[in-house]
C-alpha cells in the first residue's frame, strides 16, 4: 500500500473515537422522543384541538385551518422545551432530497429595534413562500417567477433535528402545480383508498377506509471516510467510475448474513438509537452480499408516513456514518462487477377492519376477496408495465438493473406455484363449479387450494422486479437513492385506476340481471387471462426470458431517457388525470426534468473521468513507464543494447503496452469530451438525454478498460487512487 493511502485509513481508524455513546435503558423509554406524535399531542394540545386534529388525520379530511393557532401554540411550546429555536417546512422537491429554510421563532414584541419574543402561529405552521424559482420545475415556473408555497402535512408528525423544528409539507407553484413528491402521493393514495373501498363492499360493507402501506428495505455501503476523500469519482459521483476489481470480491458469499464488523456494528447501533427517537421502528440489519454492503429495515408504515421516514434516515445515515469514521454510499452501483443497492419497496394494502387484502384468509369469502385483490394489482402491473420502470428508471439504477443479482428492466410478476395454480384453476373453472352460495348467502370458492393458502407460500425469485411474497408485493426495483414516493405514486395509481375498471365492469353485469357472485367471477376470470402475460416465475436474466418478455408485448426498452416517454402517453396522461394526481403538464414538465437530470448526471461523470484519466492516470502511468525506461537504459550502459533488451524483455513490454493504453485513453477521452460537446449543443432536454445516452455513456467503459488495465500493471505503490481491495473491506 502507497503511502498516500496508508495515512489515509490511519486518519479514519483515527475517527473511530468519534463514535457517539448509545444511551442505555428500553428503547421504549426514547421512542418518539424527537416527534411531535399524539403521546405529545395530549400533552400540548387542548382537548378540542386534540380532537379536531387526529379526526382530520384518522378519515383524511380537510382540516379545519381555525385551529392552528392552538396546534402551533402546542408544538412550539414543545420544541422549546427541546431546545428548539428554528422552525422550518420539511418538503420534498423534485431533487431526488429533502429542503428546508429555517426561521427563528423570535419576533418583535412590538417597535423595531425593541424586546423580542418567541411566536409561532398557525399561519406559520400551515403555511410558508420558499423561493421556488430555483428548484427544478419543468417549465412550469419561468426563472424569475419565484412564488412557490409549501402547506402542512398534518398526517406526517413534525420532528426535531438539532435546534430546528421540521414540519413536513408539500410544495406547490403560485399558480397550483405540484413541485414536489409528497402532493401527488398524498392524491394517489386518497385514490386507491376510495376504489379499493368500493370493492371492498363487495365482501364487507363495514370497510370504510384503505391504507397503503410501505415497508422499505434500504440497502447501503461503507467506506472509510479518509479512502473516500481521496477518489474524486466517489466524492462528485457517488460511484467508482474506474477501478480493477479485487481478487476477492463476493465469490465466496462469505459476506452475506456473516457476522458484522465491529465498526460497523457500532454504527448500526447508534442509527436505530437515533431512529428509535424519530419514531422509526428499525427492525432488521445485518450484512448483503457484497462486501461493505449493508441493510436495514424498519417495521411497515402507512405509506405517506414510511416515506417521510425513509427520507429522514437516509439524512441521519450520513450524520452518524461521518462520526464513525465512514461514508454512506447510497448510489445503486457505486463497485463494477459486484451486487448494486437497492430499495425493495413491500407494498400492500389493508382495511381499517384490520384486513390485509393481500393476505389469504381463513374462509372462501375472505380469499375470494384476496383473490380479487391479487388479480387486480395483476392487471395494474400488466397494463401499466412501462410506467412503473420509468418509476425506478434513473442513470444510476440503469447500472444496478439486471446485473448481480438485481432484478431486469423488465417489469414481471412473481406470484410462486401456489398462487399461479389456483388462478390457472380459476381460469379454466365454470362460475357453477367455481363459485356457489350458501344458506347464509356467503360466496365460496370450489377450487379446494384457496381456503388452504398459507402466509409464506410462495418460493423467492431474486430475479423478479415485483414479486408476491405471502401477504404483499416486493417492488425490487426500486434504487437505493431513490425517494419511495416515485414508484409509490405510479404503483398505488395503477391499482387505483385498475379498481375503478373492475367496479364498473361487475357492476355492469349486475345491471344486466348477473348475480353479484357469477359478476365478481366473470370478470376475475377474465382478467387472469388478460394478465397472464405479465406473470414470470422463471429466471429474469436468460436472454430467452427477454425474448419471450417481447413476444409477450411487455416493455423491453433500455434507455433510460426513452423509457421515461411512459410517463405521457396517451393512457397514462388519462389514467392520473382521471384520478386528479397529475395533469397533463405536471406530467410533461416531471419528463423535461427527468431528461435534464439524466443528462446532468451523465455530464458531471464525464467530466470526472476525463479529468480523473488525464490528470490522475496518464501522469502515474507515464512515471512508472519512465522508470522502466530509466531501467532499460541503465542496462544497456552495463551489458550493451542486445543484450540488455534480452534482459528486460518483460519490461520492454510493459513500456509499449502502457504506451498503447496511455495513446488509447487519450483518444478516447478526446472522443467523449467531443461526444459531450455536440450533445450539448441540442436545445430539446428529451434529445440532449438521449444524445447523452446513445454517443457520451458509451465511452464509459471503454476508457475504464484502458485504465483498469494499467491499474494491474503500474507499480502499487505509485497508484495513488485507492483500489478496490481497499475500499471493500472494512478494517
Amino acid at each position: 500500500m502507497s503511502n498516500l493511502r496508508f495515512k489515509v485509513v490511519s486518519e479514519a481508524f483515527k475517527k473511530k473515537a468519534l463514535a457517539v455513546t448509545s444511551p442505555g435503558g428500553m428503547t421504549s423509554e426514547y421512542y418518539g422522543k424527537y416527534v411531535f406524535n399524539r403521546e405529545k399531542m395530549i400533552k400540548y394540545l387542548s382537548k378540542e384541538t386534540y380532537k379536531t386534529l387526529t379526526k382530520a388525520i384518522d378519515n383524511g379530511e380537510t382540516l379545519d385551518r381555525t385551529i392552528a393557532n392552538g396546534v402551533a401554540a402546542g408544538m412550539k411550546s414543545w420544541a422549546m422545551e427541546m431546545g428548539a429555536t428554528h422552525y422550518t417546512h420539511w418538503f420534498q422537491p423534485l431533487t431526488e432530497g429533502t429542503a428546508e429554510k429555517h426561521d427563528s421563532f423570535i419576533e418583535y414584541a412590538g417597535m423595531p429595534g425593541g424586546p423580542v419574543i418567541e411566536e409561532f402561529s398557525g399561519k406559520l405552521l400551515a403555511q410558508a413562500e420558499p423561493d421556488a424559482s430555483s428548484f427544478p420545475s419543468g417549465g412550469i415556473r419561468s426563472t424569475f417567477e419565484a412564488r412557490g408555497y409549501t402547506a402542512w402535512d398534518p398526517s406526517s408528525p413534525a420532528f426535531i433535528v438539532d435546534d430546528t423544528l421540521c414540519i413536513p409539507t408539500v410544495f406547490i407553484s403560485y399558480t397550483g402545480e405540484q413541485l414536489d413528491y409528497k402532493t401527488p402521493l398524498l392524491k394517489a393514495l386518497g385514490a386507491v383508498d376510495k376504489a379499493a373501498v368500493d370493492v371492498c363492499h363487495y365482501f364487507d360493507a363495514s370497510v370504510k377506509k384503505v391504507f397503503s402501506y410501505l415497508g422499505w428495505e434500504q440497502e447501503y455501503f461503507l467506506v472509510d471516510e479518509g479512502l473516500y476523500a481521496a477518489r474524486p469519482d466517489l466524492l462528485l459521483t457517488g460511484r467508482t467510475l474506474i477501478g480493477h476489481e479485487s481478487a476477492k470480491n463476493q465469490q465466496l458469499d462469505d459476506h452475506y448474513f456473516g457476522a458484522i464488523p465491529q465498526r460497523v456494528q457500532a454504527f448500526m447501533r447508534d442509527l436505530e438509537f437515533e431512529g428509535y427517537k424519530y419514531n422509526i421502528p428499525l427492525k432488521t440489519r445485518h450484512n448483503e452480499v457484497a462486501p461493505n454492503q449493508f441493510e436495514l429495515a424498519p417495521i411497515f408504515n402507512e405509506t405517506n408516513f414510511a416515506n417521510d421516514q425513509n427520507l429522514l434516515i437516509m439524512t441521519i445515515m450520513e450524520k452518524i456514518a461521518r462520526k464513525h469514521g465512514f461514508r454512506v454510499l447510497l448510489h445503486e452501483k457505486p463497485f463494477a462487477g459486484i451486487n448494486g443497492s437497492g430499495k425493495h419497496n413491500n407494498w400492500s394494502l389493508g382495511t381499517n377492519t384490520g384486513v390485509g387484502l393481500f393476505t389469504p384468509g381463513k374462509t372462501p369469502e375472505e380469499n375470494l376477496q384476496f383473490v380479487t385483490f391479487v388479480v387486480n394489482a395483476l392487471m395494474a402491473v400488466y397494463k401499466n408495465n412501462a410506467l412503473l420502470k420509468a418509476s425506478v428508471m434513473t442513470a444510476q439504477n440503469a447500472h444496478r438493473l439486471g446485473a448481480n443479482e438485481a432484478p431486469p428492466a423488465i417489469i414481471s410478476v412473481f406470484l410462486g406455484s401456489q398462487i399461479s395454480a389456483v388462478l390457472d384453476k380459476l381460469e379454466n373453472a365454470t362460475s357453477e363449479e367455481a363459485i356457489i352460495m350458501d344458506s347464509k348467502k356467503k360466496m365460496k370458492l370450489a377450487v379446494a387450494t384457496i381456503p388452504e393458502l398459507l402466509i409464506d407460500n410462495t418460493d423467492r425469485n431474486r430475479t423478479s422486479p415485483f414479486a408476491f411474497t405471502g401477504n404483499r408485493f416486493e417492488f425490487r426495483a426500486v434504487g437505493s437513492s431513490a425517494n419511495c414516493a416515485c414508484a409509490m405514486i405510479a404503483l398505488n395509481s395503477a391499482m387505483a385506476a385498475q379498481l375503478k375498471d373492475f367496479k364498473a365492469a361487475v357492476d355492469a353485469k349486475i345491471a344486466a340481471g348477473e348475480s353479484k357472485s357469477k359478476a365478481l367471477f366473470e370478470v376475475i376470470k377474465q382478467y387472469i387471462k388478460e394478465s397472464k402475460a405479465i406473470r414470470f416465475d422463471g429466471n429474469g436474466y436468460s436472454d430467452e426470458w427477454k425474448a419471450e418478455a417481447a413476444k409477450r408485448g411487455l416493455n423491453c426498452e433500455t434507455s433510460v431517457p426513452v423509457i421515461y416517454d411512459a410517463y405521457t402517453t396517451p393512457e397514462s396522461v388519462k389514467m392520473f388525470e382521471s384520478l386528479g394526481v397529475f395533469s397533463k403538464r405536471e406530467l410533461e414538465a416531471r419528463n423535461e426534468i427527468k431528461w435534464e437530470t439524466y443528462t446532468k448526471k451523465i455530464q458531471i461523470e464525464a467530466r470526472v473521468l476525463g479529468d480523473m484519466a488525464i490528470n490522475n492516470i496518464i501522469p502515474v502511468a507515464t512515471r512508472y513507464q519512465s522508470l522502466l525506461l530509466d531501467n532499460v537504459y541503465k542496462m544497456t550502459q552495463v551489458y550493451g543494447k542486445d543484450e540488455a533488451l534480452k534482459l528486460a524483455g518483460t519490461d520492454s513490454d510493459l513500456i509499449r503496452e502502457i504506451s498503447e493504453r496511455i495513446a488509447k485513453i487519450k483518444s478516447l477521452t478526446a472522443e467523449l469530451v467531443e461526444a459531450r460537446k455536440v450533445a450539448n449543443k441540442i436545445e430539446a432536454e428529451r434529445e440532449k438525454a438521449v444524445a447523452y445516452h446513445d454517443t457520451v455513456v458509451p465511452f464509459f467503459d471503454k476508457i475504464r478498460y484502458e485504465i483498469d488495465k494499467l491499474e494491474m500493471i503500474v507499480d502499487d505503490e505509485m497508484w495513488t487512487l485507492p483500489k478496490y481491495r481497499e475500499l471493500l473491506f472494512i478494517r
